[in-house]
Formats: structure tokens, sequence, C-alpha cells
């Protein structure tokens, strides 16, 4: 099921999605879909690691001397 609506869109922007469209080879209907699902997802919140992915209550940073992985201290 789908929903008829008419929206107005500026003279140039219109010549660009019709561009993008036949560059894209999709028609103007689909591209205009794609791009409000895209624009109303949900954004992924981004996270910055700062430490190795272990879990742990160490906190971040390197193993002492004694548990450290040998590979790790020939390799790396």
């Amino acid at each position: 099921m789908s929903v008829r609506t008419t929206i107005d869109i500026p003279d140039g922007l219109y010549a660009e999605l019709r561009a993008g469209a036949a560059r894209e080879r999709v028609s103007i209907r689909s591209l205009v879909i794609h791009s409000i699902e895209e624009n109303i997802k949900p954004k992924r919140k981004l996270v910055r690691m700062t430490g190795p992915p272990i879990k742990g209550t160490a906190g971040a940073g390197p193993l002492p001397l004694d548990t450290e992985n040998p590979y790790d201290l020939i390799f790396g």
C-alpha cells in the first residue's frame, strides 16, 4: 500500500534530482524514497575506542609485563 502526495520542489533541485536519477539509472520515485528512508532512520552513535576491546575492570592500557602476551612483545 502506498500514499500519493504532492510536494513543490525548486526547479534547480528538481534538475539535480533528474540528473542524479539518470546517473544512477533509477526512477526519480525510487531515488526520493531512498533519500527519505536514509534521512529518517535513527543515526547510530559512533563510540570512539580509548583502549583495547577487552572486558574487565582494569581499564585501558597495556597489561603488566608478567601477564603480557609474549607474542605482542616480540611482534607488536
